[in-house]
């Protein structure tokens, strides 16, 4: 069935999180639902007022006083009829009140399905739709407020703005190409080379807030390495506010992987705390070993942990050697609190370094903003909006075919081919190109009523 055929039926779930609430919410859409609000209700209600009514059964018999609330499509979330049944939150009450509405017509909404008729009727476009979940789903204060702000377009707004560039440089060397006759001069070629490179500093401007907004949606994966018996599980108690690793003066205590989940500044980091990185002939220890490098070939961000009693060693310089060299990396001096001296900033390896006890406390703050430095946000919050993996590997899409575009200003032909390849990639995001595969997928992952 496709997208429009399903925009026909009536479609009805309970919209509130399962188990017992002072409220409980039935959501209901279609085209023309006032026949279906009558015979529920006893009469169809005027459209956006709230008004108590009596829920009944196929008998005429309550089910439930609540509130209902009729919203007139166009003017609905969903662009149809929408019909919000207000009632007392207990599941069986939920329960009965969904079964009268299937009674009646309705079909159970699949995930997401509610949102989706708001896209295809044009109601919000893609990325906004996806904010939507987003919002509901954010696991702080500054990732929600970067949802609404996608959801209220700012987003949108920034990918449409350079939609409208790169439709006027297409336009404008598609009609240069209706005229193969007429030579195109050096102006013209430099003004186009011109254009093309503003709009692709637009685009990683755009690329770096996304990036900053992704990081928002999904977390900071931190691994804490580094030798034993360097302060690593104490470092994350300290991140973590709690005794959540045994710490020991026995080299190798941690032998497996321990996580933690944190905010700095509104920003999720998951910390992972791994086994010490050494030689050793001990089986449980050699696969705790080998854990903690797969953990640090998946990270975002690295903590080599040194001791700053001794500074950093050979065997600290060996660790770092092995660590892939794209992945950022921050080295932290433990122990200052017992060293006799700070060693030097020229004694670290590559990478942002930072001094701390992790016993006293001393320097965290330091620790905490390179953390967010290496997350990318150190912009103004209101610069930055949630996006999806999606959205920035069309984004990368659309750099990459930008930047072959560069190298064909003199090929008209090849020129025109990567900028309409750049503004497909460009519409992707918002929807203006499409697939219903990638809506089934995108939808899908919606919690059920909304």
């Amino acid at each position: 069935m496709s997208d429009r055929a399903a925009a026909s039926d009536i479609i009805a779930a309970v919209a509130t999180p399962p188990g017992r609430g002072g409220v409980g919410i039935v959501r209901v859409s279609g085209s023309d639902l006032k026949s279906f609000a009558a015979a529920l209700l006893g009469k169809a209600p005027a459209p956006r007022q709230a008004i108590h009514a009596r829920f009944r059964d196929a008998a005429g018999d309550a089910i439930d006083d609540g509130v209902a609330i009729y919203f007139r499509g166009p003017s609905s979330y969903t662009g149809e009829d929408i019909l919000e049944l207000q009632g007392h939150g207990g599941p069986v009450v939920m329960q009965l009140l969904l079964r009268r509405c299937l009674e009646l017509g309705a079909r159970l909404a699949e995930p997401g399905e509610f949102t989706r008729r708001a896209f295809l009727n044009d109601k919000l476009d893609l990325a906004q739709a996806e904010a939507v979940a987003d919002l509901v789903d954010a696991a702080s204060e500054r990732a929600a407020r970067a949802a609404l702000r996608s959801l209220q377009g700012e987003f949108s707004a920034a990918i449409h703005a350079l939609d409208r560039q790169l439709v006027g440089l297409r336009s404008w060397i598609e009609a240069l190409l209706d005229f193969p006759e007429e030579e195109v001069d050096t102006l013209e070629l430099a003004a186009a080379s011109e254009k093309l490179a503003e709009l692709r500093l637009q685009l990683d401007s755009l690329l770096r807030r996304s990036r900053q907004g992704a990081r928002l949606r999904s977390g900071l994966h931190v691994v804490l390495a580094g030798q034993p018996n360097v302060g690593k599980s104490s470092l994350l108690n300290r991140l973590a506010g709690e005794e959540r690793a045994i710490v020991t003066a026995i080299p190798g205590t941690t032998r497996d992987v321990l996580r933690e989940s944190i905010e700095i500044e509104g920003v999720p980091v998951s910390v992972v705390d791994t086994a010490g990185l050494r030689e050793t002939r001990n089986e449980i220890e050699r696969m705790g070993i080998e854990r903690a490098w797969a953990e640090i070939d998946r990270a975002d961000a690295l903590l080599l942990v040194v001791d700053a009693q001794v500074g950093v060693t050979p065997e600290d310089r060996a660790i770092a050697s092995r660590v892939p060299g794209c992945l950022p990396r921050i080295t932290v001096f433990n122990k200052i609190d017992l060293a006799k001296r700070i060693p030097g900033t020229e004694e670290g390896p590559d990478g942002t370094q930072v001094f701390l006890s992790a016993r006293t406390g001393d320097g965290m703050d330091k620790l905490r903003k390179a953390m967010l430095a290496i997350a990318g946000m150190q912009g103004r919050e209101e610069d930055v909006f949630i996006a999806r993996e999606r959205h920035l590997a069309a984004l990368r899409r659309t750099g990459t075919c930008l930047a072959l575009a560069a190298t064909h200003v003199a090929q008209l032909e090849l020129f025109a081919e990567e900028l309409r390849q750049a503004h497909s990639a460009l519409g992707s995001i918002t929807g203006q190109f499409s697939t219903e595969d990638l809506l089934g997928e995108i939808f899908s992952r919606f919690c059920i009523g909304k």
